[in-house]
């Protein structure tokens, strides 16, 4: 494996940033591998959309060290730049353009030949399932179609890594789906995403990797199955065929039973499995059927933050 492949697509190492007495980000450390999806979460004001802002070069951090694709944020902000694509919330299309007269705009911004530009137009409308209204203007789109447009005008660049401050939100269900698999499709490709997102199962459903970020300091880190083992309440109901062996399983193992199932306390990790399985063997009971019921991310996000759910981030 060459040190390439081994560099961090994002380190952050100590990361500071604070508005007269407001700490906005109060030394923050994260590792975002190349080619994965890691995604940021945190409730209004916590400091994502800042954090966003520095390793995108938009704004400066106080303190702190930040390398995005090998480069410094502050010392070689040009060519962190050059390997970054950024899209937000707040789309960067130009509605009175139609979406290939958008594209191609964007490729003159990045001195495509022309050829070459009209090119990887057609190939992006393709892509992106915008072909039949390539040619309308983007103020009919839906908004659906408005943030495939502004993806696909963020890839015109040929990005390494790309940043999503909030790509879905207010798109109807079956749009967040096709993004999602957008989003997956650019990941297989080597493409490193950073998320940000307000909603939980987005998160849950698409990250490597995620961080929860509040009051400017992480407070927990892991993959979606790490952080929900971090919340007491995961379980394992087992069902039985008749009352003895439940009744011998609850002997062995406590917990609580109703009717021919038995909620055995557990974090929801392999090892914790294998030793309910295993005591289960040496009694030679053998449940008829198991599941693995863990916290999700809302119970994640309300025990750290002291919030049911991220709110859309309006400032900071």
């Amino acid at each position: 494996m060459s040190d390439s492949s081994r560099t961090p697509a994002i380190s952050v190492s100590g990361l500071r940033k604070s508005y007269g007495e407001q700490i906005v980000l109060d030394g923050i450390d994260l590792t975002v591998p190349q080619g994965t999806i890691f995604s940021l979460l945190g409730p209004n004001g916590a400091g994502k959309t800042t954090t966003v802002q520095i390793l995108s070069t938009l704004i400066r951090a106080d303190g702190g060290q930040a390398r995005v694709g090998g480069h410094d944020v502050a010392a070689d902000a040009a060519q962190v730049r050059s390997a970054i694509g950024v899209t937000g919330q707040f789309s960067a299309v130009d509605e009175l353009l139609t979406g290939r007269e958008n594209l191609l705009m964007m490729g003159d911004l990045h001195h495509l030949p022309r050829t070459e530009n009209r090119r990887i137009a057609q190939r992006l409308l393709e892509r992106f399932d915008l072909v039949d209204s390539a040619d309308k203007t983007a103020s009919g789109y839906s908004g659906g179609m408005t943030r495939r447009l502004d993806l696909a005008m963020t890839l015109l660049g040929g990005p390494r890594i790309i940043f999503l401050d909030e790509p879905t939100t207010g798109l109807d269900p079956r749009s967040r789906r096709a993004m999602w698999d957008i989003i997956r499709e650019l990941v297989a490709d080597g493409v490193t995403i950073f998320l940000t997102t307000q909603y939980l199962d987005e998160a849950d459903d698409l990250a490597h990797r995620i961080a929860v970020l509040d009051h400017g300091r992480i407070v927990a880190e892991g993959t979606p199955d790490q952080l929900k083992r971090l919340v007491p309440g995961g379980h394992i109901r087992l069902s039985f065929a008749d009352r003895s062996e439940l009744s011998v399983a609850v002997d062995l193992l406590g917990g609580v039973a109703d009717e021919l199932t038995l909620a055995v306390p557990s974090d929801g990790s392999v090892k914790s499995l294998r030793a309910v399985l295993d005591r289960l063997d040496d009694a030679h009971i053998e449940p008829e059927a198991l599941s693995v019921h863990t916290a999700d991310l809302d119970d994640v996000f309300l025990s750290l933050t002291g919030q049911s759910a991220p709110e859309k981030e309006t400032a900071r």
